[in-house]
């Protein structure tokens, strides 16, 4: 392994990014049981027929229907920096909220940025950094950042709210997978264990420009996706980790999403680096609020199992499509630059609830 990674020179006069967030990335998100608990007594006022998603599947965006040709995809995404270098850190988050867009199947249209930073603590050189980043990608993805809000807070916060359009009828929720599906995942898993020996500066340059090709990638083949019969449904796997996104599918569905660990894509380098015990609090704290319906082999590896919950930033899409649709899923992820993308499971019916089975 080579040398740790340095600060980036344009912040070694002040605190590391990653030192003044408690998490970074999609890791800061509550722990599922958690917002399980917290939304339980939401109180549900009446909804439009307009709104064809809403929170009932805890699916990536909302869409609201404008006609019969146009949705309206609406979403929002921020957290504290995973890494410390400002641009770096803007171009990620940017990349992540826009995610939810072609998730849903959608186009990106516009987004509005959000922004909280330590004004006291960093310089307006680097808080700009981080804005010029999240530029970048929505240059990059087609879109304007026509707006957004600040203000003063004790970590840094970046992130956008994101909107999209997507024709009605090609909304892909997450809750639409069927049985007999088969599950393609468009990006290798890792990103949190990579989070947390930079954190510790033990990630080296090239670990670190892994992280940021895969954390920057706009998971542009959604729309492409939406638009073949034989898809039935996407998400993208963020914070909760593969597992966590993966009983979202199954829940929704009501079936048993069937894993086989072995064809799952892994970052090259994390499975070391989690066996040397560089894994985020939020892994734990992602099986403490879903293990139970989650079932693994007898003897399954801890260090498996905590990239299973590993939370990801900016991470891939997670397709339920037909056996036949597979190929043409996988074409369209490859050229679109997605070389990894791979089968790993399918859908199948569920025993007495839904949940995750891992083989």
């Amino acid at each position: 392994m080579n040398a740790p990674l340095n600060p980036s020179a344009a912040t070694a006069a002040e605190p590391r990014l990653t030192s003044l967030s408690h998490g970074g990335g999609c890791g800061c998100k509550i722990a599922p049981g958690v917002l399980s608990e917290i939304l339980k007594g939401t109180a549900r006022m009446p909804l439009p027929p307009e709104l064809l998603v809403g929170i009932e599947t805890a699916d990536d965006a909302a869409v609201y229907r404008l006609n019969d040709e146009q949705a309206l995809i609406a979403t929002t995404d921020f957290f504290m920096p995973i890494v410390d270098d400002p641009y770096d850190f803007g171009r990620i988050a940017a990349t992540n909220a826009i995610s939810d867009v072609y998730a849903m199947g959608g186009k990106p249209i516009m987004a509005l940025a959000l922004v909280g930073m330590p004004i006291s603590v960093l310089s307006t050189a680097t808080i700009g950094r981080i804005l010029e980043g999240g530029e970048s990608v929505c240059r990059e993805a087609g879109i304007p950042i026509a707006g957004g809000h600040t203000i003063d807070s004790v970590e840094p916060i970046y992130g956008l709210v994101a909107l999209g359009l997507v024709h009605p009828k090609r909304v892909k929720r997450n809750a639409d997978a069927r049985a007999g599906d088969v599950l393609i995942l468009g990006k290798p898993l890792g990103v949190g264990v990579l989070s947390a020996a930079l954190k510790k500066e033990l990630l080296d340059a090239d670990g670190y420009r892994r992280m940021i090709e895969t954390t920057t990638r706009l998971n542009t083949p959604g729309p492409e996706l939406a638009a073949l019969a034989g898809v039935h449904a996407l998400t993208d796997v963020t914070g909760f980790g593969l597992a966590g996104h993966a009983l979202e599918l199954a829940r929704g569905a009501g079936l048993e999403v069937r894993i086989d660990w072995r064809k799952v894509p892994l970052l090259e380098g994390v499975a070391e680096l989690a066996a040397a015990g560089h894994v985020t609090g939020a892994s734990g704290r992602n099986w403490a609020g879903y293990g139970p319906s989650v079932e693994l082999p007898a003897g399954f590896d801890p260090v498996a199992k905590s990239l299973l919950t590993d939370p990801q930033t900016s991470g891939g899409l997670l397709v339920s499509c037909t056996p036949a649709a597979a190929d043409e899923v996988l074409a369209i992820f490859r050229r679109h630059g997605f070389g990894d993308a791979a089968v790993i499971g399918e859908m199948g019916p569920s025993g007495t609830r839904p949940g995750v089975l891992v083989r």
